[in-house]
C-alpha cells in the first residue's frame, strides 16, 4: 500500500482550457494558488517578466510594478495563442517578502483584474536583487494550451 496522502483531481470551472487541479484530499485547500496542475497541450513559457511599460519604464510603486508584470505576462500568452486560463505555473520573485505580504489584498484585486479566478500553481521566492536594479519583483510563466 502506497505511504501518503492521498491524490483527488479535480476538475477546474473552465471546461475548456483542459486542465486539472492536484489537491491532496486530506490537505487544505490552498487560497490563491493550487498544490498542482495537471495539462495536455501546447507549452508557452515566459522568460523573467518585469513591470516595464512600452516605453521601458519601470512604477516605483511594488503593487503597480505587479500590475505591469502580470499584464506584460498576458500580452506574451496572447502572443503565443494563450490565455490566462491556461496558466500552470508562475514563479515569482521579490526582493521585499514582507513588502509582498504587506499588500496581499490589493496585489490579489489587481491579480483578478488581469487574470480572472484562475489559480495556477505558484512559487513566492525572495532574492537578494534583481538584474534590472529598480525591479521589485519578477515573475516567469508557464501556460498549456488545449490541443
Amino acid at each position: 500500500m502506497p505511504k501518503g496522502p492521498s491524490l483527488a483531481v479535480l476538475p477546474t470551472t473552465t471546461d475548456e482550457a483542459g486542465l486539472q487541479i492536484l489537491q491532496p484530499s486530506s490537505w487544505p485547500a490552498p487560497r490563491g494558488y493550487a498544490n498542482g496542475i495537471a495539462a495536455d497541450g501546447r507549452l508557452v513559457v515566459t522568460g523573467g517578466v518585469i513591470g516595464w511599460d512600452i516605453q521601458g519604464h519601470l512604477p516605483v510603486d511594488f503593487v503597480a510594478q505587479v500590475g505591469q508584470t502580470l499584464s506584460n505576462i498576458s500580452a506574451i500568452l496572447t502572443e503565443g495563442g494563450a490565455r490566462p486560463e491556461h496558466l500552470v505555473r508562475l514563479t515569482w520573485y521579490v526582493v521585499d517578502m514582507d513588502e509582498y505580504l504587506a499588500n496581499l489584498k490589493a496585489l490579489g484585486q489587481i491579480y483578478r483584474e488581469i487574470f480572472g479566478a484562475h489559480y495556477p500553481a505558484m512559487a513566492l521566492v525572495q532574492v537578494v536583487r534583481l538584474v534590472e536594479k529598480a525591479a521589485r519583483v519578477e515573475i516567469e510563466a508557464t501556460a498549456v494550451v488545449p490541443r
